[in-house]
């Protein structure tokens, strides 16, 4: 074989092989891998999905390397794999390309970078993530050959990220007994221990439907291979409030009944949509629970959970059918009156038919004259004899229902509650029947009334053939009334606020209409109103007695770090309006720039160095009678919700500052609260007219420049004078909430808040 004289290397590589205790004339046996591994790579899987993660011995993974691409095909990256020893080999001659290239990555590597990896792997000794994915995990790429019963790693070599292949490279060289690796498993399926592969797609299918969130679900085996399922996600809990959930099943019964459990109800939720609308909370431990109204279901109360709901519809239909049975005798009624409305309808109608006709020529007035003259005798009307017509559907004595003492199975409970939906459709219909029988007796009655009025008419001029000759050539004919039209009952659709939809078209108008209303003062004034001198500006506003000598001082500090030196007399002045120091800064809103300054609260609020807490109460007190007069120059044009949070319970009392965004503002109080556990969210109707004023742009920025952007860029929060609302609120429900603390770490510590939820 020829032989190549050994290359001197550079001394970052020198130092990188040290680094790993990589020699090259002496490779160990523990990088030697298996030359076929017989691994077949399918078409069509999806190789980002990771369905196991295991902690995997580093003797028991042997390392390929690829001169691909991560993102090619897996069957490229497979077919031009090489074992790691090739790579090493500084020798052969048909290995050189080779050789130059795993000098070329570690050049490129960092040792840094390895270090991040064995930190990391460090701390995934110990602990899993609560979302058992974590960063950078894509970068193992560590598939599993049945044949061989062997892992191995293909490394690309044309990445750019190499950090985890030289990790386990600088593992496999130590060669320490029994050390493992904590990564997932790319390119294989759920093991199916638990439960089926099909039964884990469909489980992702249940709970999307309750949680509007697909899960994901990992089969996480420990150093002991001992398997549990874990199924991480989010999921709704009041409103857009969502928060995380984490589900672990340590046996294979723990997740049958699970899945038993979302199967039944998703069953009835998509079988029976009028009638189950399933909802979802947190425990204590973060684990998913399904609600129907306040009611938990559990698994073990599921067959009593089927007969109670079997048995309470059966108790609808009876109710159901009772109502139909007084509603049929109803419209029969109704019926009857509107045969006997008819009648009495025609004839009046023939009487006048019979005087219009006759009016058109001397001898049919004469004729109607005589005719009319006389008394017609009273016919006796004969009652028919013949039996009131039957309803399509024949009456059929019902038997008793019977809920028998006995399990019930899904497919009972749907088909009651099928005949039910039936029954209570008839009914619907019943109603609307009753209802257009209803109005068309009304229009009847009106036009006998009519009809009556316009006989007594001709009547009345029947005392000779003279006065009868001269009202019937003059009389003209007044049209009936036309009946009223039949009125349908359609509930009118509230609109209601969209945070995602409706709030930059609603900042843009309201940041316009403010613009235009208010005066610089009230401006300055509603500015005030958003920083943390809103519960003074309260107090004063209700005319309470505030301290406020220590804020005063702590302004004062304030001011003297920004200036650098002691506060002067009197505040810096500037004719134009402009501040130089920071006028010509730009500035982004959205994605928009500017070059307006930001409101200064020292220089509103005046502060100097002779400043007192009185004069700061002055002050404060101008401030709110600005704005008071600020208030009442904007109304809402809808309807609107909004929100406040707190880690104590809130008394309502004057000004307000509410959230229109109940996310947002659950966060904010949770993260303020610290390590309160309990949390206050009050959700506010305010109706349509109601004063307030926006936290838009030209609150927070001055506007000298004139390039300040519309909208509500950096708040979305309003100020309302809760006095006009008298508000009572109610707590209508309890919710857990769990997050972790620090989103982009993914050993974050987890964090549990109990929410109570007050509506008013």
């Amino acid at each position: 074989m020829p032989r190549k004289k050994k290359e001197r290397l550079d001394s970052a590589i020198e130092e990188k092989i040290e680094y790993l205790g990589l020699n090259f004339e002496k490779v160990p046996r523990t990088l030697i891998a298996t030359d076929n591994l017989n691994f077949k790579a399918l078409k069509g899987y999806d190789e980002k999905q990771y369905k196991q993660y295991k902690y995997i011995k580093v003797s028991d993974i042997d390392i390929l390397l690829t001169p691909t691409h991560r993102l090619d095909s897996l069957h490229q990256r497979y077919e031009e794999a090489s074992p790691l020893y090739m790579y090493l080999d500084s020798i052969s001659e048909e290995n050189t390309v080779k050789y130059a290239t795993f000098l070329k990555m570690l050049k490129k590597v960092e040792i840094g970078e390895v270090e991040r990896i064995a930190e990391e792997q460090s701390r995934l000794d110990e602990e899993i993530p609560f979302k058992v994915k974590y960063n950078g995990n894509y970068l193992w790429q560590i598939y599993y050959s049945e044949y061989t019963n062997r892992y191995f790693m293909l490394v690309p070599t044309e990445d750019s990220d190499y950090s985890t292949f030289f990790y386990l490279l600088k593992k496999k060289i130590e060669n320490k007994k029994n050390e493992t690796i904590f990564v997932p498993i790319s390119y294989l399926e759920y093991s199916g221990e638990f439960l089926k592969v099909s039964d884990l797609k469909d489980l992702e299918n249940y709970l999307w439907l309750f949680t509007k969130d697909y899960p994901s679900i990992y089969e996480v085996y420990d150093k002991k291979q001992k398997m549990t399922l874990q199924i991480v996600g989010e999921t709704k809990v009041y409103g857009k409030i969502r928060t995380l959930y984490k589900m672990n099943f340590t046996t294979s019964k723990e997740a049958t009944k699970f899945f038993k459990l979302l199967k039944a109800l998703f069953i009835l939720q998509i079988g029976l949509p009028h009638y189950y609308n399933f909802t979802t909370n947190i425990n204590e431990k973060g684990e998913l629970e399904i609600y129907l109204n306040d009611t938990q279901i559990k698994y073990d109360n599921l067959l009593e959970f089927v007969a109670a709901q079997y048995k309470s519809s059966i108790e609808l239909k009876d109710i159901t059918e009772n109502e139909i049975e007084e509603l049929k005798q109803k419209l029969n009624t109704l019926k009857k009156e509107s045969v006997k409305l008819e009648k009495e309808y025609l004839e009046k109608e023939k009487t006048i038919s019979t005087y219009l006709e006759c009016k058109k020529t001397f001898f049919g007035k004469v004729k109607y004259f005589f005719s009319a003259g006389k008394k017609a005798k009273k016919t006796k009307n004969k009652k028919e004899k013949t039996e009131e017509r039957e309803d399509t559907i024949e009456k059929v004595a019902r038997e008793e229902r019977k809920v028998e003492n006995r399990n019930y199975t899904l497919d009972e409970l749907i088909m009651s509650f099928k005949d039910l939906e039936i029954e209570e459709n008839s009914m619907k219909s019943l109603v609307q029947d009753i209802n257009a029988i209803k109005l068309k007796n009304k229009n009847l009655k009106k036009k006998i009334e009519n009809a009556t009025l316009y006989i007594n008419e001709i009547n009345k001029h029947k005392k000779s053939i003279f006065e009868f000759w001269k009202y019937s050539n003059k009389d003209e004919v007044a049209a009936l009334e036309e009946g009223e039209e039949e009125e349908v009952s359609v509930s009118k659709i509230e609109k209601v606020f969209n945070f995602e939809q409706d709030f930059e078209a609603f900042g843009e108008k309201v940041d316009k209409n403010q613009r235009l209303k208010f005066t610089d003062s009230e401006l300055d004034g509603s500015f005030i109103a958003s920083t943390d001198l809103l519960e003074a500006i309260k107090d004063i506003y209700n005319k309470k007695y505030v301290e406020l000598q220590e804020y005063t001082d702590m302004l004062k500090e304030i001011k003297k770090g920004d200036k650098g030196s002691e506060v002067e007399e009197s505040l810096d002045f500037d004719i134009f309006g402009n501040d130089d120091s920071d006028g010509r800064k730009e500035r982004t809103l959205g994605n928009k720039t500017h070059r307006e300054t930001p409101r200064n609260k020292i220089k509103i609020l005046e502060i100097n160095k002779e400043t007192k807490g009185q004069d700061l109460k002055e002050k404060l007190g101008e401030i709110s009678r600005n704005i008071k007069k600020a208030i009442k120059k904007n109304i809402l044009d809808e309807d609107i919700y909004v929100y406040k949070a707190s880690d104590k319970e809130i008394e309502f009392d004057g000004l307000e500052a509410f959230s229109l965004n109940e996310e947002n503002e659950l966060m904010q109080a949770m993260l303020k609260g610290g390590n309160k556990k309990n949390i206050y969210l009050y959700k506010v109707k305010l109706m349509k007219g109601i004063n307030f004023i926006a936290f838009s742009n030209i609150v927070l920025y001055n506007n000298k420049n004139m390039t300040l952007p519309v909208g509500m860029r950096e708040s979305n929060r309003i100020l309302v004078d809760v006095n006009e609302l008298d508000l009572k609120p109610v707590e209508v429900k309890k919710i857990n909430i769990e997050y972790l603390e620090n989103n982009k770490d993914d050993f974050s510590k987890l964090i549990m808040k109990k929410i109570k939820i007050f509506e008013a």
